[in-house]
């Protein structure tokens, strides 16, 4: 696997238990990232939107073209901490546009400067 870089798209299990690994977008810096020295980083967890979903404040959608299989909604508002080694892959990039969108949506979710 090449080494993980901030806005990477991985798949992981969250939890230990969950049956299907989960898209996760990487949310730490590329210094945490690429440390020997830490093997847990931060994510934005991510899971498969149905049909009547309505996207929520503090939610993105992201979808084929950031390399995912289908729609898939991110919370902005929680951020897991997973083992590097337990991810199985990169499947793809958060692109610049979508960066600023992630970027207005965690601002706004987490009130970081009202």
């Amino acid at each position: 696997m090449n080494p993980l870089r901030q806005w990477d798209i991985v798949k992981v299990r969250i939890n230990a238990n969950d049956r299907d690994e989960h898209p996760a977008i990487v949310l730490s810096p590329v210094e945490v990232v690429s440390s020997p020295r830490v093997d847990r980083i931060n994510v934005i967890y991510g899971s498969t939107r149905r049909p009547a979903q309505e996207i929520r404040p503090g939610e993105v959608l992201l979808d084929e073209a950031d390399g995912l299989d289908h729609l898939t909604v991110f919370d902005c508002l929680l951020f897991p901490v997973v083992k590097k080694a337990a991810i199985s892959g990169v499947v793809g990039h958060v692109s610049a546009e979508r960066k600023r969108h992630l970027h207005r949506t965690l601002v706004a979710a987490l009130r970081l400067f009202s």
